[in-house]
């Protein structure tokens, strides 16, 4: 590759390596020789002699069956992967929903098969992450790490923000029964839009109910049951913030089921502005998350704490998008 660009083996070895203290015509020499002779790294060699992997893991902590149901994973999971390959590094999609998965994996990422961890819905009190920490594996989540805030870095949407944001664009079209569906609570999707919920109900001057309170797991079922215990609890609501644009779906399914009209009897939001809020009938307000700005900073982040930075926390504005349902 040296002869074949004209340049030292050194040179080369610092193209290979990233470009530094490189000079562009050197540069240029060498990529050209690249293209030519369709030359490809031998990742496992470099691995041997530098001690890492070159490759990341995309860490979902759910069921297999809600990494296919809901939207938000696989736009997470697109955008993550074509941020590392902008990078030439490979994202292997690992899912630790139960005990023996959770075994399986962490023994492979301690095992030092990837150097870093992107690391999708956590829940307060999972053992992955005081491992990984442990381990002293490089890890970015995605949303706050709930009581871990101060060990691992993370990026994440303002949540709270976002459901104050949504709960006043239900009080200025004169809603005044607001309900919520929140996510699990030991989540921080959970925690944050519940807490941006009562704070903005209390500016508003409207009394907190805990009838007009009802948990989900953001899945599309729990959205419906959801919706069938604030019709037996509250049959007077007039609007509902719900968590997530799957569980609005639910929601919906469930007031259509009873008679209700969205949004004249009952107006309803959503959190994500996922695939979900467009096909709904009918389409969905809802806040969106900046998910390509999130994927992107997750993978800036992790590959910082990678080169040995101290574990950052970015936190990104989120939007109201108005559609038919409110």
């Amino acid at each position: 590759m040296a002869r074949e660009a004209g340049v030292s083996r050194g040179t080369v070895s610092r193209v290979l390596n990233g470009g530094h203290y490189v000079s562009p015509a050197a540069k240029a020499a060498v990529d050209a020789a690249i293209r030519r002779t369709g030359y490809v790294v031998n990742r496992h060699a470099r691995s041997l002699i530098t001690g890492k992997s070159d490759s990341v893991a995309f860490l979902l902590t759910e069921p297999q069956e809600r990494f296919f149901e809901d939207p938000n994973f696989n736009v997470l999971l697109r955008a993550c992967t074509q941020a590392l390959a902008d990078r030439d590094i490979p994202l292997i999609l690992m899912i630790a929903g139960t005990e023996d998965e959770r075994r399986r994996n962490l023994r492979y990422i301690e095992a030092g098969h990837v150097d870093g961890v992107l690391l999708v819905s956590s829940h307060s009190g999972d053992p992955v992450v005081a491992r990984l920490h442990e381990a002293g594996v490089p890890v970015v989540a995605c949303g706050k790490p709930l009581g871990q805030t101060t060990r691992i870095g993370y990026v994440a949407a303002d949540d709270r923000d976002g459901a104050r944001e949504m709960v006043r664009h239900l009080h200025a079209t004169g809603r005044r029964r607001i309900a919520t569906v929140t996510g699990p609570l030991d989540t921080p999707g959970g925690v944050e839009r519940l807490a941006g919920y009562r704070e903005t109900l209390a500016a508003c001057g409207l009394p907190a109910d805990d009838a007009l309170v009802v948990t989900g797991d953001y899945s599309r079922a729990s959205g419906a049951e959801a919706a069938r215990t604030l019709l037996e609890r509250a049959p007077d609501i007039d609007a509902v913030f719900v968590a997530s644009d799957l569980m609005a779906q639910g929601v919906l399914d469930a007031l259509a089921r009873a008679g209700k009209r969205v949004p004249e009897d009952i107006a309803v939001g959503g959190f994500d502005d996922s695939p979900a809020a467009l096909s709904s009938q009918p389409p969905l307000t809802t806040i969106r998350q900046p998910w390509d700005r999130i994927s992107a900073e997750m993978v800036r982040t992790l590959l910082a704490r990678i080169a040995g930075e101290d574990p950052a926390t970015v936190i990104l504005p989120t939007e109201l998008v108005v559609r038919e349902s409110a």
